[in-house]
């Protein structure tokens, strides 16, 4: 007979979020250190740091790591600085990413490259650094974040809606790869979620022009879905802390979406 069990307990496991400083992996960070997980927050935006200062003093484990994660050089050295401080790697979730809302004909060549760059390079580096040390280590999660645009497109937005659908597919195929090593791999495709990057997104295609209309904005954002509301980085943290923990055991090559209906 099964038993209850602190199941989703991360008690001893260490995990690697990019994208850390704020939104979706930042609320990550928060939510798996309290489920007991040491996490190492990657991010370039320095504010991480003052982010895992908060969760040590909060009595938990974290620590920041500076790192373009489209740079091999300081990908390397960052993971192998963070398995040296801990010791292992058990779950990784590769969170960060950008976006230029343009069509394939008003894109820049170095627009295309840096989106693609941070989106699918920084998932390729980091995996790749990171696989071998799950596999020494017996096993982990990986977690991707992809889109609800990685799934069915959207408009303006033709470089990130290819990295979105190339995170999804990558996932497949690294589950289908690594899951002999123990290894599982998931994507989360998240609708619009209220985090700096979709903020942003409205003051590119000309809807954003002050508060109110960014106020307006972020409540729109949440009608056109059955749940009428916009998701906050806690709905994809949760997602997150599913995947990454032993209730999702016999998960692997999924793409779950976490988008309040919109794609239903």
């Amino acid at each position: 007979m099964l038993q209850k069990k602190d199941i989703l307990s991360l008690e001893g496991k260490v995990a690697v979020i990019s994208g850390a400083a704020s939104g979706i992996g930042l609320g990550t960070s928060q939510l798996l250190s309290a489920y007991g997980a040491k996490v190492a927050m990657i991010d370039v935006n320095e504010k991480g740091i003052e982010e895992a200062q908060k969760l040590n003093e909060a009595g938990r484990t974290a620590e920041f790591y500076k790192c373009d994660v489209t740079n091999i050089n300081e990908v390397r050295k960052t993971i192998n600085d963070i398995n040296d401080r801990f010791g292992h790697i058990d779950i990784l979730f590769n969170n960060a990413g950008v976006t230029v809302r343009k069509t394939v004909v008003e894109l820049e060549e170095k627009e295309w490259d840096f989106v693609i760059n941070v989106g699918l390079k920084g998932t390729f580096l980091l995996s790749k650094l990171v696989i071998p040390v799950m596999i020494e280590n017996g096993g982990g999660s990986i977690i991707n974040t992809g889109s609800g645009w990685g799934l069915k497109g959207g408009d303006q937005a033709a470089a990130y809606c290819a990295v979105k659908g190339g995170i999804v597919n990558l996932t497949r195929a690294m589950a289908i790869d690594h899951g002999p090593q123990n290894i599982r791999v998931n994507s989360i495709n998240p609708g619009d979620t209220d985090t700096a990057m979709l903020r942003d997104e409205g003051v590119q295609t000309g809807i954003v022009v002050d508060d109110k209309t960014q106020t307006d904005y972020l409540k729109d954002c949440g009608t056109d879905r059955p749940l009428k509301r916009i998701g906050m980085p806690e709905d994809i943290a949760n997602a997150v802390l599913y995947l990454a923990s032993d209730l999702s055991s016999w998960v692997t090559g999924s793409a779950l979406v976490v988008d309040g209906g919109g794609i239903a």
